[in-house]
């Protein structure tokens, strides 16, 4: 193109570039390695270990996280999993690592020989060291200030003869305190827990002594139980008494929530410190504002999926009747109940375990609440053998490992005795008080209220059935915190549910009315039988608007073969009915006779009668067990029955564990024949498979002599009958399986169909 010549824009002249199309690329993937590090953290520890496996062997990067990060292992989740030889090396380093799952499941796996596979040679002695190894890391990886526990598992009874693995466990413990130093606290009062259970003053001062130790090592409860034991001494000189008091309340103000129950208790009877009238009147409305409910998830039928309200109520009768069975305090019922449900509210249980559950958690709490205790085999055949040993061992790993070891939390009777320290009740009324705090926790619903306020609504509607007057004083308004307006509305739920709707019923459409007939009892005045006002009476006292109580339905809702098959299931309850005719003496009843009872094998029934609920026969004598090389004698039976000797192939088995809670040194089984109580219905007659055949008590006493001629009718006592030649007579019998996989273990040398509850 020439110059000064002007461009005509055309298309030959001039063309204009195209615009050229710029692909725009598609965003990375998103997936886990892309996330911070931080992030990744979090969801590797909501793992179980079985995932974090899985995870861990996806990528590199991964795998350096898992194995660089002792935090994952610590977190890591081990639900529905047991120690096993396939699994072993998984716990222990995530024990070490910090997990307090795995260490509490390891030390009782290892206690009990239940799980890891051992030599014979010298398994007491390798069993005690390495239960006493992770029972200490379990201690040790909880806050200085919660109670120590693992003492509940090692506390006597141990094996009078031969080695015991609870005595290597406390050796072993105790040889760690003197080169642990920082372990002193919680396990030297460990070890004086254990000592203070055994007869004979002696201990005494090795107890004092090792308490005073952990107390300077900084174990709160170690201080508390010191000011116990200096208390009955203080009390006689005022100087020393005030001198207790105030370290009562430098211990409560540290955090022990028994000192600060002890100090409320104190302060209602009188006024120690010398503080003003509203000064303590603070201290004690301190405790009951800070009351938390036993569950922070348990609201009104929100239980968790598969379980409702009805089974739970199922389950807490059954729980009720195995109290009064054997004797155990109602401190230990509501203990037991609290277990339950703050575990309930944690994790999810199949209807099916239920009852496993629940005397999983009676057997760890009469261990920790009193000297009388429950023993696991006692436990098992009390669910009429529906589980194994080892599924209640496991179950109780289970238990202690969710509660992370709080087994004893404020209960209603807690804060119900501080009550009845500020302001006394007759004893009659107090009984009344009583029997509402048990038929409260039949129910779903009364167990979401805080136990101070539910203590206070109970006591409220306890003086208005007895017609006391003012209602609610002036004085409990200042010690509680708790107007009058504050606890009507619970105290009508209290009510409504305990006395004005219709109980459930199993599926022989019988009652369930475990707590009516444990006070039916004359050292409770017979109380559960007085006639309670009506609805629109106690609306009149309560000064409130009469309107008509809501009702539940008194069936679980779903559709009815569901219930009997929850009810048929071995999540329903052993119902062994009394009858109300034979409410009289507590000694008339025949007990749970077990095979660890080796004491009273001897004898027949005489001593049988015996055993019902005296202190000798409630498990703490029958937790001891007798070395031996063959077969322990089980047969205590009402009377004497022939059956065929069983092979020495039968009855040769290897020891399960060197506890001595179930016959530890020998799993050798005979022919144990047990006596129950079960009252006659139609629908409860033995079945022609049944090895048991009813028997009359007059049939028996009759041929026992002039001296039981005095039959109780109503009851039949279930005896073995003599079995045919070739069918085996042999108890389930405890099989060391490595694997657990959280659901129904198999059973063995059963007898037909498992028939199980007659609620």
């Amino acid at each position: 193109m020439k110059a000064g010549v002007l461009h005509c824009r055309c298309s030959k002249c001039y063309s204009v570039p195209t615009k050229k199309r710029v692909r725009k690329r598609a965003p990375p993937a998103l997936g886990l390695l892309s996330l911070p590090e931080e992030v990744l953290l979090c969801i590797l520890q909501c793992l179980s270990a079985e995932d974090l496996l899985s995870v861990r062997a996806v990528h590199s990067q991964l795998r350096d996280i898992v194995d660089n990060h002792s935090s994952v292992w610590a977190r890591v989740s081990f639900r529905d999993s047991w120690p096993s030889p396939n699994n072993l090396w998984l716990f222990e380093r995530a024990a070490e690592k910090g997990n307090f799952e795995a260490a509490v499941k390891l030390g009782i796996a290892y206690l009990y020989n239940e799980g890891p596979l051992l030599s014979d040679e010298g398994r007491a002695d390798v069993c005690g060291r390495k239960a006493s190894h992770f029972f200490s890391l379990a201690e040790t990886l909880r806050a200085p200030s919660v109670n120590p526990f693992i003492w509940v598992f090692i506390r006597p009874p141990w094996s009078p003869t031969g080695s015991c693995c609870k005595a290597v466990v406390f050796d072993h413990l105790k040889a760690e305190c003197e080169t642990h130093v920082e372990k002193r606290g919680p396990l030297l009062h460990c070890l004086a827990r254990v000592l203070q259970l055994f007869d004979g003053d002696d201990k005494l001062s090795e107890v004092v002594s090792m308490l005073e130790q952990s107390s300077h090592a900084g174990c709160l409860q170690s201080s508390y139980l010191l000011w116990e034991h200096q208390r009955r001494a203080a009390m006689m000189d005022p100087g020393r008494y005030l001198q207790c008091i105030r370290t009562l309340r430098d211990y409560a103000g540290k955090g022990c929530w028994e000192a600060q129950l002890s100090l409320a208790k104190a302060c209602s009877c009188g006024n120690p410190l010398g503080l003003e009238t509203k000064a303590c009147s603070d201290l004690v409305s301190q405790l009951f504002s800070s009351s938390n409910p036993a569950s922070h998830h348990s609201t009104q039928g929100a239980l968790r999926p598969g379980i409702n309200d009805t089974m739970r109520y199922i389950l807490v009768d059954w729980l009720v009747e195995v109290t009064t069975m054997k004797d155990f305090s109602s401190l230990t019922l509501h203990v037991t109940v609290g277990c339950v449900d703050r575990y309930l509210a944690l994790r999810s249980v199949p209807k099916a375990r239920l009852q496993l559950l629940g005397i999983a958690c009676m057997v760890v709490c009469t261990r920790y609440m009193s000297k009388e205790i429950l023993t696991i085999r006692e436990a098992v055949w009390l669910t009429d053998n529906t589980y194994k040993y080892e599924d209640l061992v496991r179950m109780m790993g289970e238990v202690v490992s969710v509660l992370e070891g709080k087994i004893r939390c404020p209960t209603l009777l807690d804060y119900g005795d501080v009550l009845l320290s500020l302001l006394p009740l007759e004893r009659r009324t107090a009984h009344l008080f009583s029997y509402i705090c048990e038929l409260s926790l039949l129910y779903s619903p009364l167990a979401s209220p805080p136990p101070a306020k539910l203590a206070c609504a109970a006591l409220m509607l306890t003086r208005a059935l007895h017609h006391y007057a003012p209602l609610w004083p002036s004085l409990l308004v200042d010690y509680t915190g708790f107007s009058k307006q504050d606890l009507v509305s619970l105290s009508m739920l209290l009510y409504v549910k305990c006395f004005s709707q219709d109980v459930p019923k199993d599926y022989r459409h019988v009652s369930l009315t475990g707590v009516k007939q444990r006070f039916e009892d004359e050292v409770f005045h017979q109380i559960s039988k007085e006639k309670v006002m009506d609805y629109k009476e106690l609306c009149q006292i309560l000064e409130i608007p009469e309107e008509e109580p809501q009702m539940d339905p008194p069936s679980p809702t779903g559709h009815p073969s569901d219930i009997h098959a929850f009810l048929t299931s071995p999540s329903s309850s052993n119902k062994r009915r009394r009858d109300d005719a034979l409410q009289t003496r507590r000694e008339s009843f025949v007990a749970t006779p077990t095979a660890e009872l080796s004491k009273q094998e001897e004898t027949l029934l005489g001593d049988i009668l015996d055993w019902s609920l005296d202190t000798s026969c409630s498990g703490y004598e029958g937790d001891q067990e007798e070395e031996s090389e063959g077969e322990k004698d089980g047969d205590v039976s009402m009377i004497p029955i022939k059956s065929d000797p069983l092979s020495e192939a039968e009855t040769r088995e290897h020891c399960r564990a060197l506890s001595s809670d179930e016959d530890s040194f020998c799993e050798a089984e005979s022919e144990a024949s047990y006596s129950s109580i079960q009252s006659v219905s139609p629908s409860s007659s033995c079945s022609a498979s049944s090895p048991l055949m009813p028997c009359t008590f007059k049939t028996i006493t009759t041929s026992l002599g002039p001296s039981f001629s005095k039959g109780q009718p109503g009851f039949r006592l279930l005896v073995p009958m003599q079995r045919p030649r070739g069918t085996s007579s042999k108890q389930v019998k405890r099989k060391n399986s490595a694997a657990h996989s959280g659901g129904e273990i198999e059973r063995e040398d059963e007898e037909g169909p498992a028939t199980f509850i007659s609620l």
